[in-house]
């Protein structure tokens, strides 16, 4: 593995303000001080302010604090949540609490997972049978709910490790409850229970075959997930396309149960590579072929799609610093998504009144316009019928494989240079990512273990008690073999590399990073703030964001690491990152 050169001390960062670093924005327009003395006007849609500190508006600035800001955040809050739990779709029924959090305990891989003492497992059968019985019609446990929970206890009975198997605890209520619970559940929960009735060797019931094609071939493929195996590339494509038709907005009929105990069954199994790459490209070749954008270079981010909880959240306004010199960025992703249910892209944007409901053919639209360079597409738009299941996602509770594949996906396309970045958090799914890139056929591809698994990378030192691992900043790929002006991705060598990124080689300040706390506001604030030239931990994580993915990725103008850097602080401070957001705010609304 090849790795970074090593870095040569830099100046710090000058903190000195080069420009005015406030942004109030009335109903009708935002006027931002970009440079000393130059003004420049930006209508937006509708009102939104940005409260930053006090310290913005001191001495050395003729503007005096606006008293409007906080009026106007409070009115855009009335349109657009400021908390990320507030975007959840109220139309999704909420899962039982008791069954979920036993999900989170069992649903999970053969080291992960933690059995159930006796009084958890009779708290939890006894919920079952009483929702079977129709006696919670208000806190009733779902089918999906069902269908991942015994999934998960059939798996580990049939294949775990004895430290994750089932404890004699659970065995104890298992033994208890079963002869009720035959008598309660319907026949395809039964069959996810116990596939071949040789679990708790009591009872015999008709082979399961299910009901209609779609299903028939689902319960086929799920007998081989319940028993620890896995499936090949076609047999998992066809699945999903039997179950996922394209152009229609709900599921096909077959039971939730059991494409829920599939989709967990197959993320405790470890899916192999054959297994996520159907996930990856199932719908590629039936799919509209993705537009092309004429640009020189483009980046897809595959951020996780449930977002962010605790940490803020970069990588908006690092494509909007990459847009200002040519390394056009299109990120995708939902506004909510289970389990995090964190703060998105999509909410960032919704937030900030952009049009978040674009097409792909949009999104080439924006990127190929010389004002913005950067563009945001929703799986809602692009993958329907993906979109679909954030309902069942919820229930199942842990993330399916369909939370790694769909990172790395490409809605629109260029006849120039093409890279991925992702981010990932469990060790084992970095050589995953980077096997679909390659499948993708870009001419480079990134994988960053960032904070809480994002792409976001950080100035903050690695702690002496940080868990065993893969460490925060940890980055791998692969990249073009020295310079070319063809990009043709036939022919060309590629070299592979991997470093852990340490932000003070690079003459960053070691800072915690702000915390939001799910507060979407509270991301925006931060993030204009440092778009507008506020130095600061939000302002290094940009820079270090946008200049390390530069650099690691190849880009031309990014040789040398400490160059690359630079450029992204002059594409804050000369004010034009903040100036290509607000050209995207506005301009997504017009786009045809």
């Amino acid at each position: 593995m090849s790795s970074l050169p090593t870095p040569i001390p830099i100046p710090k960062p000058n903190t000195s303000r080069t420009c005015i670093k406030g942004a109030c924005f009335s109903n009708s327009q935002c006027r931002l001080c970009l440079l000393p003395r130059q003004w420049k006007p930006v209508s937006l849609p509708i009102g939104i302010g940005c409260r930053l500190s006090s310290s913005v508006f001191d001495a050395r600035s003729s503007l005096e604090q606006p008293e409007v800001v906080e009026e106007t955040f409070m009115e855009w809050e009335s349109r657009n949540p400021a908390i990320s739990s507030m975007y959840r779709c109220p139309k999704i029924p909420r899962p039982n609490q008791i069954v979920l959090e036993a999900q989170a305990k069992v649903c999970t891989g053969p080291e992960q997972t933690r059995p159930l003492t006796e009084e958890q497992a009779v708290k939890v059968l006894d919920t079952i049978l009483k929702s079977a019985k129709g006696e919670l019609k208000d806190d009733e446990v779902s089918k999906a709910q069902l269908g991942a929970f015994f999934a998960a206890m059939a798996i580990r009975a049939n294949t775990f490790p004895e430290t994750t198997q089932w404890s004699e605890g659970e065995r104890h209520a298992m033994n208890l409850f079963w002869p009720h619970l035959v008598q309660a559940l319907p026949p395809d929960v039964i069959f996810i229970a116990d596939p071949e009735g040789t679990i708790m060797g009591i009872g015999n019931f008709p082979r399961y075959t299910g009901q209609g094609m779609p299903e028939m071939r689902l319960v086929g493929a799920l007998r081989e997930v319940l028993a620890g195996g896995h499936l090949g590339y076609e047999e998992v494509k066809g699945v999903l396309r039997d179950v996922l038709p394209l152009g229609g907005n709900e599921l096909q009929e077959v039971n939730e149960s059991l494409l829920a105990a599939f989709l967990i069954g197959q993320r405790m199994n470890r899916e192999t590579a054959r297994e996520l790459k159907a996930y990856c490209l199932a719908f590629d070749d039936e799919l509209v072929p993705p537009p092309i954008a004429d640009v020189r270079s483009l980046t897809h981010y595959g951020e996780p799609y449930d977002g962010n909880s605790r940490f803020f959240k970069s990588t908006l306004f690092v494509a909007a610093v990459r847009a200002c010199y040519g390394e056009s960025c299109i990120l995708h992703g939902v506004e909510w998504m289970p389990p995090k249910g964190g703060v998105t892209e999509g909410q960032l944007l919704k937030f900030v009144g952009a049009n978040t409901h674009l097409s792909p053919m949009q999104a080439k639209t924006l990127l190929e316009d010389e004002d913005v360079g950067f563009a945001y597409v929703s799986q809602r738009e692009a993958h329907p019928q993906l979109h679909s299941l954030i309902g069942l996602r919820e229930h199942i509770k842990k993330r399916p494989p369909l939370a790694t594949s769909e990172k790395v996906q490409q809605f629109v396309r260029t006849l120039g240079k093409e890279a991925i970045v992702a981010g990932f958090y469990h060790d084992g799914y970095e050589d995953s990512l980077l096997m679909l890139m390659r499948r993708r056929e870009v001419h480079a591809g990134l994988v960053v273990k960032g904070e809480e698994g994002s792409l976001s990378m950080t100035t903050k030192p690695r702690s002496v008690n940080a868990s065993k691992g893969v460490s925060v900043n940890h980055c791998a790929g692969f990249r073009l073999l020295g310079r070319s002006n063809d990009y043709s991705t036939d022919g060309f060598s590629r070299t592979n590399f991997s470093i852990d990124v340490n932000a003070q080689d690079y003459g960053f300040e070691p800072t915690d990073t702000p915390r939001t706390d799910r507060s979407v506001r509270k991301n925006v604030e931060l993030g204009l703030a440092a778009l507008s030239g506020e130095k600061g931990p939000a302002y290094d994580r940009i820079v270090l964001n946008a200049g390390m993915v530069d650099h690691l990725l190849g880009c031309e103008g990014a040789e040398d690491v400490q160059a690359a850097l630079q450029r992204a602080r002059e594409a804050i401070d000369s004010g034009e990152a903040l100036n290509r957001l607000m050209n995207f705010i506005k301009i997504s609304h017009k786009v045809k």
